[in-house]
């Protein structure tokens, strides 16, 4: 009778056993889908998120389009050319002025191919002589003024800058 108990209960707790694995594997698989279901709605809601930036960045693109078409109907390139040709007419304008005012007086004009000659020769005259003294005060740099400096007047009593040429009086 014992043997018969004993397998009676050993079939018992097999049964258990058996019943408690059944359990187990039906719980795994409940938790398993419920990760999956997770996971489903974890990527619906970041599916619908990007949309939503994707719409916000459409009507950004859009609002910028308006708002440079609005802008653009204020610039007309016409008016930009006009204005570039107007600074490019100017400019020349000033650089003739510049010209005329650089202009200098009672000055022979001068051959280019004679000052080269001339040059030249004296490159000849440089070679031949040995003595090179007269370079030493040719070479020699004029000394900086320091401090600052003083108001001078020409012989009329007229302020001069500093090359001797009358001060234009400040407005």
């Amino acid at each position: 009778m014992s043997s018969g108990s004993s397998f009676h209960q050993y079939g018992a707790a097999t049964e258990k056993a058996l019943a408690l694995v059944q359990a187990n594997r039906t719980y795994e698989n409940q938790r398993d889908n419920l990760a999956q279901q997770s996971f489903n709605m974890e990527q619906a809601n970041y599916t619908i998120q990007s949309l939503k930036d994707t719409k916000t960045t459409v009507d950004a693109m859009k609002l910028g389009v308006k708002e440079m078409k609005k802008a653009y109907k204020q610039v007309k390139i016409d008016q930009i050319e006009d204005l570039q040709d107007q600074l490019e007419d100017m400019m020349e304008e000033a650089g003739e002025i510049q010209e005329a005012l650089g202009r200098s007086y009672g000055t022979p004009e001068i051959d280019e191919d004679d000052l080269e000659a001339e040059l030249e020769a004296l490159g000849d005259e440089l070679l031949a002589d040995e003595d090179s003294s007269y370079l030493d005060e040719a070479a020699s740099v004029p000394t900086i003024p320091e401090g600052t400096p003083t108001e001078s007047k020409n012989k009329d009593g007229a302020l001069v800058d500093e090359f001797g040429l009358p001060q234009i009086p400040a407005t």
